[in-house]
Parts: C-alpha cells; sequence; structure tokens
C-alpha cells in the first residue's frame, strides 16, 4: 500500500515536472524547442532501454511475459505530443500549458469514449459543457490571456497524448511498449534535427538546457512514465483519472517556486471549471456504472 502511494505520488510529480523543466529551459532561451524535443526523446529513449534490458537480466527466470515491439501508431503519437509540447512552451506559462495539457487529455479521452458508442448522462454532459466553458474563458481576450499559438499546440499535444494513453491500455508489457516506442520516435526525430540544421538554422544550445532536456527525457520522462505503469495495476480506472488532474496543480507550484510565475484570477477560475468538470464526468460515470450494476 504505502509503496503504491510512494510511486503514484512520484509518477504525478515527474509528470507535472516535464512542464517544469520544459519551462525553464525555454523560458531562459537556454535551448531551442526543437532540440529539446530531440535530446528528451532520446534520454528517453536511451533510459528505458537501459531499464528493460536491466529487468531482462534479473527477471528472466520468472518473466514470462510476451515479446512486444510497442506500436508506430503509439509512437507516432508520442512523438507528435513531445513536439508540440515542446514548441507550445515557448510562449506559455508553467500552469497554463499544464492546464490545457491535461484537459485536452482528459477530454479526448471522454469523446473518444462516447464516439465508441458510451453515450453521455446529462450530468456528464453538464461537466463537458463546463470543462468546455473553462477553455473559453481561458482564451477570452484580455490581459492574461494564453498565446493563440500556444493553445493550438498544447492542445493537440493533449490530443495525442490522449490518444497515446488509450492506445496503451491494452498493453500487457508497458515497460517494453513504452521502451519501444520511444525507440520508434527516432525516424522522426532524425527528421527534426535535419530540419533544425538545414532549414530552419536556429538551433541554440547550452549546458544548462541539455541538462534540463536530458533530465525531462531521462528522469520525468522515462523513469516517471516507468513508474507511473508500475502503479496503473493497483488503481482504479477512476483513481487514475481523477489523480492525473493534481498533475495541473502540481506543476503550478512548481511554476511559482522555480520559475517565479505568478496565479492569475483567469487561471484559478479556468481551472476550477476545466478540472471540476471533468472531475464531474468521472464521478458521474462511475455513479451511473455502480447504479447500473446494483440494478
Amino acid at each position: 500500500m504505502i509503496k503504491n502511494i510512494c510511486f503514484t505520488t512520484l509518477a504525478l510529480i515527474a509528470f507535472a515536472a516535464n512542464s517544469v523543466l520544459c519551462r525553464l529551459a525555454l523560458g531562459d532561451d537556454s535551448i531551442d524547442a526543437a532540440s529539446f524535443t530531440i535530446i528528451r526523446l532520446l534520454s528517453g529513449a536511451i533510459t528505458l532501454w537501459v531499464l528493460l534490458h536491466f529487468k531482462k537480466i534479473f527477471y528472466s527466470k520468472s518473466n514470462n511475459q510476451e515479446e512486444s515491439k510497442g506500436s508506430w501508431y503509439g509512437s507516432l503519437m508520442l512523438f507528435i505530443y513531445a513536439l508540440t509540447f515542446s514548441f507550445a512552451y515557448i510562449t506559455l506559462d508553467t500552469a497554463t500549458g499544464a492546464l490545457i495539457l491535461f484537459g485536452s487529455v482528459q477530454i479526448t479521452m471522454i469523446l473518444i469514449n462516447t464516439i465508441k458508442g458510451n453515450r453521455l448522462h446529462i450530468v456528464e454532459w453538464f461537466g463537458v459543457v463546463l470543462a468546455f466553458i473553462g477553455f473559453v474563458y481561458l482564451m477570452l481576450p484580455g490581459i492574461n490571456t494564453p498565446s493563440a499559438f500556444g493553445f493550438i499546440l498544447m492542445t493537440i499535444s493533449g490530443i495525442a497524448w490522449g490518444l497515446y494513453t488509450l492506445n496503451g491500455r491494452s498493453s500487457e508489457n508497458p515497460l517494453m511498449d513504452t521502451a519501444h516506442n520511444f525507440i520508434k520516435t527516432i525516424p522522426l526525430v532524425i527528421v527534426v534535427a535535419l530540419i533544425q540544421l538545414l532549414i530552419m538554422k536556429n538551433t541554440h544550445l547550452s549546458s544548462t538546457g541539455i541538462i534540463l532536456a536530458i533530465l525531462s527525457g531521462a528522469i520525468a520522462s522515462g523513469v516517471g512514465y516507468s513508474i507511473w505503469y508500475s502503479a496503473l495495476p493497483n488503481l482504479s480506472v477512476v483513481l487514475s483519472a481523477v489523480l492525473q488532474l493534481l498533475v495541473p496543480v502540481i506543476a503550478a507550484l512548481g511554476g511559482v517556486l522555480l520559475v517565479n510565475e505568478l496565479i492569475t484570477q483567469r487561471l484559478l477560475l479556468s481551472a476550477l471549471m476545466i478540472l471540476g468538470g471533468i472531475l464531474l464526468v468521472i464521478i458521474a460515470k462511475q455513479y451511473l456504472i455502480k447504479k447500473t450494476a446494483n440494478n
């Protein structure tokens, strides 16, 4: 029990750390967005490859799981998530970016579930509408309105991560699938590197930026995702979804403490609507499932 609580807490901190690390690197112009993505994915792939091989060495006798190679679809979604995530944080602060990202993730998963034939109850629709109003309020013209470009990119990032998450729900060997998904992004990483060097020609690297990108890829992404998948078997679907809503809160605190960012009234109100609406959908869904089972 204590072990699972520790794993879950560390995973949520790792998710939030990605936002803080990316914002620290890009906000101080320590590295360009493309290079941050390249180093993040490569360091994540290397870390997961090492973890995977250590697991094979120490658990080879008891591990009867079949070999799993991830999927090209999963790796594409992972790549889109990481690339748009980095470019979005050029113009978004830590808390706003995390709110848009995880709000988009949860809404994407809810909508996909609805498209597959799972109709929403009126209470669930109210939650979806409330969350959508929160996004609209966040983007209304005003002094604290986030960049439209950053908002669009982070929304795409959230949709990609939501699809990546749904794609991995059937995984029987999460660590192996995640490792191979990271490794399969390498051809796309090479394409981005060539475009960066030959066409964009705006590569900007510093030792601080490189270290932050490695920490994001190796620790917050590679190790963080592995820890999360270790905790998931002991968490219900509803609890895991609700816990992820804490990530924007943790990221906001990290932004205040480490990036010297301010929490605005607009952000607080939109966060209450977005996260509250999504939480309402999750709770209503769980209630309806229990009610149906009892009948």
